[in-house]
């Protein structure tokens, strides 16, 4: 007889093919033989199943340093707060910012700001709730032009028609929202993290209409992002 694997077993193969997967994409090399993510500055971003941006951030310790904390590390703000969740991650990209490997802190800062909100920007005209899920938008800034970024997906086949379903992803939502309301009932937060609520709860209005859609017949997924665009403007 087969042995039965427990949700809690099941959740950390869950996350170590993730991780597995996560530590194969920073590995890869540039053109000039530069692992992509020992970057000590860099932007990255984390897009959903469907492809869709969710979170931006900007860092000078390293890139794989700080992706590996968000993606890992149960302990940072983004996660502890329920901003983001993990396992809602399936792609990432890194825009590695070689050139200020030996620039100045102020200088290096600068560039990272500028950086950042180019990304930020581009990527929250793409997201079709319009909105990102950081708790706080980066500082308006100068668009730049961004070095070249590497896109890699971290979940396999298996984990994506599993934890990629619709369903499955819907429960999860829901559970997250869940989680970041008790916060903000619980703590004195920033107007930043209210906002992300309600971004949370457009995703997960938006998921839940896409799926109603497919499973009555009557819409599609391009259909409904068109919706919920209209409805994010008229706002």
């Amino acid at each position: 007889m087969a042995r039965r694997i427990t949700s809690k077993q099941r959740l950390t193969l869950d996350l170590q093919a993730l991780v597995q997967a996560l530590e194969e994409f920073m590995n890869r090399q540039d053109g000039e033989g530069r692992r992509i993510c020992d970057a000590t500055c860099g932007v990255y971003a984390f897009y959903d199943y469907d492809g869709e941006p969710i979170y931006v951030g900007q860092t000078h310790e390293r890139l794989r340093v700080r992706i590996r904390r968000h993606l890992t590390n149960q302990r940072t703000d983004a996660v502890a707060m329920h901003v983001l969740d993990p396992m809602e991650v399936a792609r990432v990209e890194v825009w590695p910012m070689w050139d200020l490997e030996e620039a100045s802190k102020p200088n290096r800062k600068k560039a990272l700001n500028a950086a950042e909100f180019t990304v930020f920007r581009k990527l929250t005209q793409e997201a079709h709730v319009t909105r990102l899920l950081n708790e706080k938008a980066p500082p308006k800034d100068d668009l730049v032009e961004l070095p070249a970024s590497y896109v890699g997906e971290i979940v396999n086949d298996e984990l994506r028609a599993r934890l990629g379903h619709a369903d499955e992803r819907i429960a999860r939502r829901a559970s997250t929202i869940a989680d970041l309301a008790k916060v903000i009932r619980e703590r004195d937060v920033s107007p930043g993290l209210r906002q992300t609520l309600v971004t949370q709860a457009e995703r997960l209005e938006h998921l839940a209409k896409r799926r109603l859609g497919e499973v009555a017949g009557e819409t599609t997924p391009s259909q409904t992002k068109r919706e919920t665009r209209r409805e994010a403007d008229a706002d």
